[in-house]
């Protein structure tokens, strides 16, 4: 395929694109899964495997293929990734059956790993003094993605029907392909090495019995025997695999690296906000469509509700897409702990004053700003504080936390909220302010950490040379 002369702007376009793909598939399928469940003659129980298998592919193939292009070069794994998503798509558009349908989002769920490998590709094609705002872009783009396949899924799914609703991804990843190859080059360092094996199954082991229970706990009962055994199977597993890599020579993770006072308060951060943010966001629209019967409920409609998240997605977008003149000003740590403050004020605003919509709209940008600076700081700051050639798999580890702590947060809220309503019953506005506001407090917790402990010095310009020296060896590389 012919190529264009490279110039950074192109190239980030090209990424972009890819990555709004994936980003809008991550919550496509969840408004319409009672679509999906009647559709196929099933429970909600089993249709809800779609959401669950994608989650798990996600969250198996972010670490591995982020490792694989440290290796083997970031554009390629990034272009096979997105040809992967695209089968993905085609396979769901036409699944006869919710088994090819839960096929279908596992090779959607393969994508996840686009993330990471956007962020590498962004280090090795952006100049030094626009990667932070291509980063926090990029941020943005994953943030409003999810949330847009949200808001779109049910008026899509009304006007094309549920299959239909993966023909946009589907475009977006074929276009992302072109683009990518025709506007992004093959530059950047490659880690020497190879793919720990072992530890890439243990490391698989412990994800799948983690996420598999913290999606389906609620429905299967937190105390039921399957639902305790995978809970200790998990902790085996990564017991093993922690152990694996500490006594590896090639570790597919570097554990000693991610303990560094560099990563490991981002990495425990990105848990914490990750399960506020989804614990908060994506619960809010069932807390508008409470029924105002209920006392306290506002009684919206499905899209009303959708539409109600507007001004968190503005809040989310205007900020991620400033990042690179804001961290002119300030410093990415300071903004990482102030987007998680901004978080938690949103939410107890919410908590506090939640009986007119104009106020839950106030509440919700709040919280977007705070995610947008919260996401945006993140990548930046993983990114600037690793060498070159680990940045794939550092940031999918980063990105993987995140993953868990949306988990853990959707689990908490659900068992807080609903778990002791009756079937078809009105949760109470009181477990709604008990599952926020501890949440709000996790999201507290994380700024304190990213504020209070610091990095040393020498580690901080470690990080800053191998990244200025990254940049010169893909430039040059690109000519």
């Amino acid at each position: 395929m012919p190529t264009v002369p490279f110039t950074p702007r192109a190239a980030f376009a090209a990424i972009a694109l890819s990555v709004a793909s994936l980003a809008l598939l991550q919550n496509l399928v969840i408004p319409v899964i009672p679509l999906i469940a009647a559709d196929f003659g099933v429970t909600a129980d089993a249709a809800s495997w779609t959401n669950t298998s994608w989650l798990i592919a996600a969250a198996v193939a972010t670490p591995l293929l982020g490792r694989i292009g440290d290796l083997r070069g970031r554009r390629n794994t990034f272009l096979a990734v997105l040809a992967v998503v695209a089968i993905g798509d085609v396979v769901a558009s036409f699944a006869p059956t919710l088994e090819v349908l839960i096929l279908a989002r596992v090779l959607q769920g393969v994508g996840g790993a686009l993330f990471p490998l956007a962020f590498g590709l962004l280090r090795d094609v952006m100049p030094r003094h626009q990667l932070t705002g291509a980063i926090g872009a990029t941020s943005a783009i994953i943030g409003i993605g999810g949330a847009a396949g949200s808001v779109l899924a049910g008026p899509l799914a009304e006007l094309l029907g549920w299959h239909g609703i993966f023909a946009v991804p589907f475009v977006a990843a074929v276009a992302g392909i072109v683009l990518t190859m025709m506007l992004v080059p093959p530059a950047g360092l490659r880690a020497v090495g190879r793919v720990n094996v072992l530890s890439a199954v243990l490391l698989s082991g412990w994800l799948i019995a983690l996420l598999v229970p913290l999606s389906s706990g609620a429905r299967w009962g937190w105390t039921a025997p399957l639902t305790l055994a995978l809970f200790a199977a998990a902790a085996l597993l990564m017991i093993a695999w922690v152990v694996s890599e500490l006594r590896s020579s090639e570790p597919l993770v570097d554990l000693r690296l991610m303990a560094s006072r560099a990563i490991w308060p981002v990495n425990a951060a990105a848990l914490l906000i990750g399960a506020a943010a989804f614990g908060f966001w994506g619960y809010l629209p069932q807390f508008l469509e409470t029924p105002v019967s209920s006392g306290w409920g506002l009684g919206l409609g499905v899209q009303a509700a959708g539409v109600a998240l507007l001004p968190l997605l503005i809040g989310m977008s205007s900020v991620g897409f400033a990042t690179g003149a804001i961290a002119r000003v300030i410093p990415l740590r300071l903004m990482m702990g102030l987007g998680a403050l901004l978080m938690a004020g949103g939410v107890v605003f919410a908590v506090v004053d939640h009986q007119t919509l104009v106020t839950l709209a106030i509440a919700g940008g709040v919280f977007g700003l705070g995610i947008g600076l919260a996401y945006a700081s993140t990548a930046s700051i993983i990114v600037e504080s690793v060498p070159a050639d680990r940045t794939g798999i550092a940031t999918g580890v980063n990105a993987n936390l995140r993953t868990i702590g949306s988990a853990i947060g959707s689990a908490f809220t659900t068992a807080v909220v609903f778990g002791a309503v009756e079937p078809g019953g009105t949760p109470a506005v009181d477990g709604y302010a008990v599952a926020w506001l501890t949440l709000a407090a996790g999201a507290v917790v994380a700024a304190a950490l990213v504020l209070t402990v610091r990095p040393r010095a020498r580690t901080d310009a470690a990080a800053q040379g191998s990244l200025e020296n990254a940049d010169e060896a893909a430039l040059a590389e690109v000519g």
